[in-house]
């Protein structure tokens, strides 16, 4: 089973926050949430973006190496 620790609760609360402001986005005619509270490109939202970038490849990451599949791939016995 994939669990997550308070790292990875934390990205997917960032990765959640992400994919509902690109849902913003799209339905809203470019509305971009994060903007709207930071400000346009501010530091502030920028390392908003930085984060929640930072937070899905970890989570991908992380999925990958625990599970089946991966270890299947990192496990594999070699032909003889």
């Amino acid at each position: 089973m994939f669990r997550l620790n308070t790292l990875g609760w934390a990205a997917l609360a960032l990765v959640v926050i992400g994919a509902i402001n690109w849902g913003f986005v799209g339905v809203f005619n470019g509305f971009d949430f994060v903007q709207a509270i930071f400000g346009e490109l501010s530091a502030l939202s920028r390392i908003v973006y930085i984060l929640v970038g930072l937070s899905g490849i970890y989570l991908v990451v992380t999925w990958l190496l625990t599970t089946k599949f991966m270890k299947d791939v990192i496990h594999r016995p070699h032909p003889a």
